[in-house]
């Protein structure tokens, strides 16, 4: 019988215990500071830069098309088109600032290339799925921490020393707010019940054998119902077998987020093959466990 390894020492007061709604304890590692800070400065950078290049781009279309009109005598045509660009500039300006994060955070992975970039991702701290409304509310209360100051600024006026000193005090208190509990956490993650992780960088171990199914629930670390099996069949679970089976990294990575995606669960990042594993084998013995009752799914189509 193979020793179950024995689990290092937290030197770093970092690594914490996630019960997920099946009772299964998880060991995770809550993300350092620095890694939140930079993580978030690469992402402001990628929406600077993403800005910027959307805006050279639509001025580039606007002096294209004021030529054009002018050249076509229809200056009308040509204010027509400006007020387009521009509603288009504001509207992409918008999503850059607000979709960015929520497009990413509510991915397979549960991060922003920022995040991903630096090893971390949000999670529920509930160890239950992730949701949109936790993505939501944790970036809503971002805009507050970050730029409400701003118009408080400009509402008492740029030159209101008492202005500055209260907006000065509003960032103070949120920036310095992770260093007030032992999570690190934002206020947008306790309003949220979110947090955020290190990806883990040890090798996990092998996950259980795709050599046949197991009726020991105590091996599964991801644990999936009835209608999340039930979106493939045999053919499917024949095509994971051969990705577990050959176990490339870049296969199972695509895998990974194509049944995540399709099934809804973001909770396998870090852990793909493990996750795909366990797919596999409570996948194998529903179907299984169909085929003794007379049921027979061939693929997802049938």
């Amino acid at each position: 019988m193979s020793r179950a390894p024995r689990r290092p020492l937290d030197r770093s007061g970092k690594q914490r215990v996630l019960v997920t709604p099946e009772g299964i304890s998880l060991p995770v590692t809550v993300a350092g500071r620095g890694a939140r800070v930079g993580a978030l400065i690469l992402d402001l950078v990628i929406i600077v830069l993403l800005m910027v290049g959307t805006t050279i781009a639509l001025v580039q279309i606007a002096g294209g098309t004021v030529q054009f009109a002018r050249a076509a005598e229809g200056r009308g045509v040509a204010a027509q088109a400006l007020q387009f660009l521009f509603i288009v500039w504001i509207i992409a300006m918008f999503l850059f600032r607000n979709a960015y994060f929520l497009f990413f955070e509510l991915g397979p992975r549960g991060a922003t290339p920022g995040k991903r970039l630096t090893g971390i991702r949000i999670a529920a701290r509930d160890g239950g799925r992730l949701t949109a409304e936790m993505v939501i509310a944790r970036n809503l209360l971002r805009d507050i921490e970050m730029f409400l100051p701003i118009p408080l600024i400009a509402m008492a006026g740029i030159d209101s020393g008492m202005a500055w000193l209260a907006a000065a005090a509003w960032l103070a208190i949120f920036l310095l707010f992770p260093l007030f509990n032992r999570d690190g956490l934002r206020a947008g993650d306790v309003i949220a019940g979110s947090w955020v992780l290190e990806r883990p960088k040890q090798k996990l171990e092998a996950a259980m054998s795709t050599a046949g199914p197991s009726t020991d629930a105590e091996r599964f670390q991801f644990h999936f119902d009835d209608a999340e099996l039930a979106v493939y069949g045999e053919f499917e679970l024949q095509a994971l077998e051969r990705v577990l089976r050959e176990d490339r990294a870049d296969s199972l990575e695509t895998v990974y987020q194509t049944i995540s995606t399709k099934i809804g669960r973001n909770d396998g990042w870090g852990s793909e093959r493990r996750f795909l594993s366990d797919y596999y084998t409570q996948l194998r013995a529903r179907l299984e466990a169909g085929m003794r009752m007379g049921r027979r799914k061939a693929d997802k189509h049938s």
